[in-house]
Order: C-alpha cells, then sequence, then structure tokens
C-alpha cells in the first residue's frame, strides 16, 4: 500500500451507508471501522479516498448480507484538493468490495470512475478500472 500525496478531507465517518460500485453482489454498505485510522481518543474514525475499511453489507444477495467484508473507498462527495491545485468532488461516495487486506476486489466490473488516487495506491484495483480521473 502506497501514500497518497494529495490533501483529502476525511469525508465519511463510521456508521455511514455507502453504496456499492461492483458487481460483487453487495448494493449498500455499513461502515463499520476504518483501518489504520489514528485520533484522539474517544472519536469516531473517518474515512477518505484510498482508505482500507471494514464494512458490513446491508443490501445485496443473501449470501453476503450481515457479513463483514474488507473494501476500499474509490469515490467521495466531499471534495479534496489535488497538488497541481484542482480540486475535485465526485456526485456520490462508492467503494468496491474487497477479497482480502491486500486490496484484490471481489468484483470484475467498476460502475463509473475511480480516484486515480486509488488506482495509484491499488494497483490491482486499477487494473479492473476502465475510467480513473
Amino acid at each position: 500500500m502506497k501514500a497518497i500525496n494529495a490533501t483529502f478531507t476525511r469525508g465519511l465517518v463510521r456508521g455511514s451507508t455507502i453504496n456499492v460500485c461492483d458487481n460483487s453482489g453487495a448494493k449498500k454498505a455499513y461502515l463499520v471501522s476504518v483501518k489504520g485510522a489514528k485520533t484522539s481518543r474517544g472519536r469516531y474514525p473517518s474515512a477518505m479516498i484510498g482508505d482500507l475499511l471494514r464494512v458490513s453489507v446491508r443490501e445485496g444477495i443473501q449470501e453476503m448480507r450481515k457479513q463483514l467484508f474488507y473494501a476500499v473507498l474509490v469515490r467521495q462527495r466531499k471534495e479534496f484538493r489535488r497538488p497541481d491545485g484542482t480540486r475535485v468532488k465526485f456526485e456520490d461516495n462508492a467503494l468496491v468490495i474487497c477479497k482480502d487486506e491486500k486490496g484484490n476486489p471481489k468484483g470484475t466490473i467498476f460502475k463509473g470512475p475511480i480516484a486515480k488516487e486509488v488506482s495509484e495506491r491499488w494497483p490491482a484495483i486499477g487494473k479492473v478500472a476502465k475510467i480513473a480521473v
């Protein structure tokens, strides 16, 4: 996992419901925790683009519901700033379900674009993505 060189605002808190943008069988997921989040004591961890998350599937196929999976956040509504000064924001929050902690995606097709920072940090997700913005 590589570091990201953009200035991100952490846009999603624990307890958020996020759309799933792959064909793994899940439709909506509930954010349980953020892996490696460092916060002050008592503060809920929040997530930004490229973070590895622990999610519980709330809507989708019966075999996946009420189970915990790893996921990577690929789009967020809250704008973030890139090193060249441009600001980027997407129209929805979306994540990709992963098979393991290494970021290998469970699905084979992603709906919509993903941030280019995600494809740099997680090469396995970058290979499957059609559009990286």
